[in-house]
């Protein structure tokens, strides 16, 4: 009795996620569940990648330069400003080697935690803090974001 194999059908296999997402977007942002963030940045004239929500999504990795739009968590006296998908994602040095700037978002009810993960990161990775703005932003916040990432791209 001989015994043949068979490949697999490709029905019949069951696909990993990709464990790496790539983008050359000059835009990256972070977006909790609240999506105040994710409603700005689709005001925005620009393509934008998302960080993460989740660790069981694919990592995200940029390729060209960027800016990073966040918001900024409350607590503990700003200890865990930054959210840990951040973290996760600046602790990779392909992006930390392309980051740019740094765009805040926050609530002025922090008082001094206002857009602190945006400080934070600026002042940590010697990067420019390009601009703030509250909760989802105003129109002119949305102007203002639009025509300086066009000026700042300009000048890189």
């Amino acid at each position: 009795m001989s015994l043949q194999l068979q490949a697999p059908s490709p029905n019949s296999t069951k696909q990993l996620p990709p464990s790496e997402s790539f983008t050359a977007s000059q835009l990256v942002y972070f977006s909790s569940i609240s999506e105040n963030t994710k409603r700005f940045v689709d005001k925005l004239g620009h393509e934008a990648a998302r960080i993460p929500l989740y660790s069981s999504e694919p990592h995200l990795v940029t390729t060209a330069p960027f800016v990073l739009l966040l918001p900024t968590y409350g607590g503990e006296e700003g200890k865990h400003s930054i959210p840990p998908q951040v973290m996760k994602f600046l602790n990779d040095v392909r992006n930390r080697e392309n980051i740019r700037g740094v765009i805040g978002a926050g609530n002025t009810n922090f008082g001094t935690a206002y857009c602190l993960a945006a400080r934070k990161i600026a002042a940590k990775l010697g990067i420019p803090e390009l601009y703030r703005f509250e909760l989802m932003g105003t129109p002119d916040d949305v102007r203002r974001v639009d025509e300086g990432l066009e000026e700042f791209w300009k000048q890189q």
